[in-house]
């Protein structure tokens, strides 16, 4: 692994936004076999998925990750903290994040910028917390905020080709099944 810088970084246009749109969770081991490009980026892949769609609309979903290193082990990591906020206490969603909670889900991530990233695609990622709530003021939260940790040896990679209604689009050896939610 080569560890000699390769660019700088220059002012950007003020052209972006914060946020996350969509969520896709798929069960640990459905996705494998990526295939990485000399910019870090996924083109390629192979597994059957079936991806669950979580849309997202409100400012609490953010992912957030941190490069943690120590110079006295010589090890580095990154760890991805991503948090979804949904509105609206459902029996179905209970039973979902006791799943989840079980489970170490693969989890694809579609900003607001339209870019697609794969979290936790060699360890699965773990629902570190769950807070099913229903709030005491009229305007308060009734829903859940689940916490999911990743942690990988790479961050987060950008996914090529993923779309709004298909995420692993541009990976031509993987079979998907998009499973879009309900909530009444």
């Amino acid at each position: 692994m080569a560890c000699n810088l390769t660019k700088g970084y220059a002012t950007n246009c003020k052209d972006v936004v914060g946020g996350i749109v969509r969520a896709w969770m798929s069960n640990f081991g459905s996705l494998h076999s990526f295939v990485i490009d000399a910019n870090d980026q996924i083109t390629n892949g192979n597994g059957t998925a079936t991806l669950f769609q979580y849309d997202l609309k409100n400012s609490g979903n953010t992912m957030v990750t941190t490069a943690t290193n120590s110079r006295d082990t010589g090890t580095n990591y990154f760890s991805t903290v991503l948090t979804l906020v949904l509105p609206k206490l459902t029996k179905e969603m209970s039973v979902e994040t006791k799943l989840l909670a079980y489970g170490r889900p693969h989890i694809i991530v579609e900003d607001r910028n339209s870019n697609f990233f794969l979290l936790g695609r060699v360890h699965g990622n773990e629902l570190t917390s769950a807070t099913i709530a229903t709030g005491g003021a009229m305007a308060d939260l009734s829903g859940y905020t689940l916490e999911f940790t990743s942690e990988e040896v790479e961050p987060p990679m950008f996914i090529s080709g993923g779309t709004a209604t298909n995420p692993t689009a541009g990976l031509s050896n993987v079979t998907e099944t998009i499973t879009i939610g309900t909530n009444s």
